[in-house]
């Protein structure tokens, strides 16, 4: 992953082995429209911002890479493990703004699936021999409900990707240093079945800091993936003000980066 400019959208971009025909990123919070405190490429719509700099951002993004604002797509994040699946063309694809979902699948060119976040984790995933892309919204209920794993099953069942030769990226998200979490955590992610001391570590009676990245890759290696097609973005969102939004370091006052993928034609 390294830092990369596309007309005025500056974003963490991913390349995929075998994946020449996608394009897909984790976005900053550099290059938008939008004034303080959500400055400046605020680009999630339940925020405190002005609804026209957030229509301004999504469609410097779109049009950065060659399509419509409408074919934008972004689910109404509800942290459920709800999974839209897009396998046909639409003649208007916004209407998928308000369908219920943390995890989007498609097999559909020129169409931008993305999902926002200001310390969830957002993941990537591509499946070049089939061409089927994928991206999950992972916070603390999505990863202790198994959604990235169920989304690669989904691109399984759905499309015949065989999890062996899927590719994931893992973007910028809070990170162990600053996300501590409590015993109700601790019991869900133990009720999915996932390995508590190895992505987390005991600060106090009852309290640990929490590693949701690696998390998210435990349950990509359960579902079948190679280790070595796993990408760590490694950046914690809430310690750098500069580059990212944070909703748990700004409260009410942090906008929204996306992480997106997309088929070219």
């Amino acid at each position: 992953m390294q830092l990369h400019r596309i007309d005025r959208i500056q974003y963490i971009q991913v390349d995929f082995p075998g994946s020449p025909g996608s394009a897909q990123g984790f976005t900053t919070r550099h290059e938008g429209v939008s004034r303080p405190p959500c400055n400046s490429l605020n680009l999630g719509m339940n925020t405190q911002d002005q609804q026209a700099n957030v229509e301004g951002n999504r469609s410097l993004l779109a049009r950065a890479f060659g399509i419509n604002q409408e074919a934008l797509v972004t689910p109404r994040q509800v942290h459920g493990s709800d999974i839209l699946v897009i396998n046909e063309p639409n003649e208007d694809y916004s209407h998928f703004l308000s369908v219920e979902g943390d995890a989007v699948i498609t097999n559909q060119p020129n169409v931008m699936i993305g999902v926002c976040v200001a310390d969830c984790v957002p993941i990537l995933l591509s499946d070049p021999d089939n061409r089927v892309i994928a991206v999950v919204h992972a916070g603390w209920k999505g990863t202790a409900a198994k959604l990235v794993s169920k989304t690669v099953a989904g691109m399984a069942s759905e499309f015949g990707s065989n999890p062996a030769r899927l590719y994931a990226a893992v973007g910028p998200s809070i990170q162990k240093c600053c996300y501590e979490v409590d015993e109700p955590v601790r019991k869900a992610f133990a009720q999915g079945g996932i390995t508590w001391d190895a992505c987390a570590e005991l600060k106090s009676p009852g309290k640990w800091q929490l590693d949701l990245a690696a998390a998210n890759r435990e349950l990509l290696l359960l579902a079948g993936l190679p280790a070595g097609s796993i990408q760590l973005s490694g950046q914690c969102v809430c310690c750098h003000s500069e580059q990212f939004f944070s909703y748990r370091r700004d409260k009410d006052d942090s906008g929204r980066q996306i992480g997106f993928i997309m088929l070219k034609v």
